[in-house]
């Protein structure tokens, strides 16, 4: 008899100290939730196997925790959405619907990483005012880049002398500042102007264009009309003894090409 008290006391305690510790750790729950945010989600009105199509008995609306399930889930408002969509894997009663398990593809994302083709890169470059063609330059235009140069003379190491050349030639414009090509944000809106040209060059050309800007010099535009795709393959670099030899010649062609064209 003796035995089966001290037993039954043994039982009692152990079930009281299995409701105290249950009673803490509520309390505890209940403390580092406290304020989280909840959010309300569509989730799985029964176990859903993979390539359900889902219809609207399929799905309900559950109340969880924003930072438990993050930004990877839908929200009431998107019900409309996924209906008639194909789940990848098996979601079970209750548990929230994710974007990774239904077959439809995200929003495209906004920003200009998404508008960089494959293997290119965006480097954004100081041009403003007239070296961006008083700043017509715009989003998706093709240009020219050119460079003036400070450099030790050729001639006479001990002095320098200036030098215009065309680093590229039929570069796209990604964007203008804020403004990125194909989108249009409140502040490309509100700009009346930019300080920067982003532009869409190769690795190579990317380093080619940071040493540029970081050389002694300036960096100057030229706009293209949008079907010329012609590639000069024997432009010069410009100093002042090039000019002195080719300016009348240079003069001569052009008077002559305006008299061609002439009506």
């Amino acid at each position: 008899m003796k035995n089966k008290l001290v037993l039954l006391i043994a039982v009692m305690v152990g079930i009281i100290a299995f409701w105290l510790s249950a009673r803490y750790l509520d309390r505890e729950r209940d403390k580092l939730y406290a304020g989280a945010e909840k959010i309300q989600v569509i989730a799985a009105a029964r176990d859903l196997p993979a390539m359900t199509v889902l219809e609207t008995d399929d799905l309900g609306v559950k109340t969880v925790y924003k930072s438990a399930v993050g930004e990877n889930v839908f929200l009431p408002g998107d019900l409309q959405r996924i209906k008639g969509k194909r789940l990848n894997y098996l979601v079970k009663k209750g548990s929230p619907v994710m974007w990774s398990q239904v077959d439809m593809p995200r929003e495209v994302a906004s920003g200009l990483a998404p508008v960089i083709k494959t293997r290119n890169r965006a480097v954004s470059i100081s041009i403003s005012g007239a070296p961006a063609v008083s700043g017509l330059v715009k989003p998706n235009d093709h240009v020219d880049i050119l460079g003036t140069f400070t450099f030790p003379s050729r001639m006479n190491p001990q002095q320098v002398e200036s030098v215009t050349l065309t680093l590229m030639q039929n570069v796209t414009v990604l964007a203008t500042g804020l403004n990125i090509a194909g989108q249009e944000s409140e502040g490309a809106r509100q700009q009346q102007g930019y300080s920067t040209v982003t532009f869409e060059v190769s690795p190579r050309e990317a380093e080619l264009l940071v040493f540029a800007q970081q050389t002694r010099g300036q960096l100057y535009l030229s706009l293209r009309n949008p079907n010329d795709i012609y590639y000069e393959t024997e432009l010069p670099s410009v100093n002042f003894d090039y000019i002195e030899t080719v300016l009348k010649q240079l003069n001569e062609q052009r008077q002559q090409e305006i008299l061609r064209l002439a009506p």
